[in-house]
């Protein structure tokens, strides 16, 4: 396998690695405040209604527009590191 096939190879197990992370982060963050761990955060207030309420309305809106950020950010990074970026 030559050297370019392996830092293909890297660069897109980094990506595949970075897309999950952010996924399962997102998942997390709207399931799993909005739904599985309402009951332990209903005790919460925040604006007026218990944060397992608002993971389920602005938490997990929110969380997908930092992901979004922190991804571009970090493909950035991970494009330099690999020679792949836009000078």
């Amino acid at each position: 396998m030559s050297d370019h096939t392996k830092n293909q190879e890297s660069y897109w197990q980094a990506n595949v690695r970075l897309i999950t992370g952010c996924l399962i982060i997102w998942a997390l963050v709207s399931y799993g405040g909005g739904m599985i761990f309402r009951p332990l955060l209903s005790g919460i207030s925040v604006g007026g209604t218990d944060l397992g309420f608002w993971f389920a309305q602005q938490g997990s809106i929110l969380t997908f527009i930092l992901i979004t950020f922190f991804y571009a950010w970090k493909m950035n990074r991970l494009d330099q590191e690999f020679g792949l970026d836009e000078e």
